[in-house]
């Protein structure tokens, strides 16, 4: 059975980039445009791992990262943002990984992999 994973970004090419890539990859994916639409994905969907971009209309990821953890402790969940600065922040401390976004998917993919390796292990 294939990890399932939730990508969440406002970016629609993004989304389609990512979920294309991580498909190819072997993962289920499905995405989410925004905060509400992904809690309401999340709470239908039994997911393994979220990307969860930071600045977003309406909700922003970081306030997000705690409604998902609270929804789903063991769910793995990861920063994939534009800025750097927001490593500082207390709430990006929920997230099990922080990646700047990049036209290289490299370094997120690793990520991913790195983590869902860590929680099939504790399986």
């Amino acid at each position: 059975m294939s990890d399932h994973i939730l990508v969440i970004d406002d970016d629609d090419a993004l989304r389609l980039l990512y979920e294309h890539d991580l498909g190819r990859s072997g993962y289920l994916v499905d995405t989410a445009s925004c905060a509400s639409e992904a809690v309401e994905r999340f709470s239908e969907g039994n997911y393994d791992l979220a990307i969860v971009d930071i600045e977003m209309p309406g909700t922003d990821g970081l306030e997000l990262l705690g409604q998902l953890r609270e929804m789903s402790p063991h769910t793995r969940l990861v920063i994939n943002s534009a800025y750097s600065s927001y490593k500082a922040d207390f709430n990006s401390w929920l997230a099990d990984g922080y990646i700047v976004k990049s036209s290289d998917l490299e370094p997120l993919k690793s990520k991913i992999k790195e983590l869902l390796v860590k929680s099939d292990r504790r399986k």
